[in-house]
């Protein structure tokens, strides 16, 4: 695979969700990965060390210039558990489990955030504002209520299909309410 063009890819996919879901400074961002799906392969059976660092590092870069945090889902062996920064586990009483995530146990984006992180953590769960699913790994349970899909502009990575998520304040209040303007789907 080439590398450097995975990173540009990552990097296009990235900027485009991240201009789609409307993120203020201080927000989570989740990403799931299957580096096997990136590679073609079955999720789970071709795990990239390689591959998980050159994603996770770019999208790294992408949020930190944005001032947002990264939480990286590990797969079902470790129960979707999700590495962050420190500060941010402190900062939002999240809770802090015990486990270093392997490439077979957490996967290869888990192994890259513990590399380029400056102080990771694990946690159990996690209420995201948006978040970025490579290879199909159901990230769907750690982005906040209402979730609303965004249509990447490429719903492809090498081999792994692409989604994500956004996610907006509930309407309430019925048909005499008036709401905001939305600033994702800008109606």
């Amino acid at each position: 695979m080439d590398l450097q063009l995975l990173k540009e890819q990552t990097q296009e996919i990235v900027c485009d969700i991240l201009d789609k879901s409307a993120l203020r400074a201080g927000s989570i961002f989740v990403l799931g990965l299957s580096s096997s799906e990136v590679l073609g392969s079955v999720i789970g059976q071709n795990s990239s060390v390689e591959v998980g660092e050159v994603i996770v590092k770019t999208i790294l870069d992408e949020l930190d210039k944005r001032g947002l945090f990264l939480a990286v889902q590990g797969c079902e062996h470790l129960n979707r558990a999700l590495v962050v920064e420190r500060r941010l586990a402190e900062e939002k009483d999240l809770e802090i489990v015990n486990v270093l995530p392997s490439l077979h146990a957490g996967g290869s984006g888990q192994l890259a955030a513990f590399k380029f992180m400056d102080d990771p953590v694990e946690v159990e769960e996690i209420t995201a504002h948006a978040g970025i699913d490579i290879g199909d790994t159901s990230i769907g349970m750690h982005i906040k209520r209402v979730q609303v899909p965004l249509v990447p502009l490429q719903r492809e990575l090498g081999g792994a299909h692409v989604t994500a998520l956004a996610s907006r304040p509930k309407l309430i209040g019925g048909s005499r309410a008036q709401y905001l303007a939305d600033p994702i789907r800008k109606y």
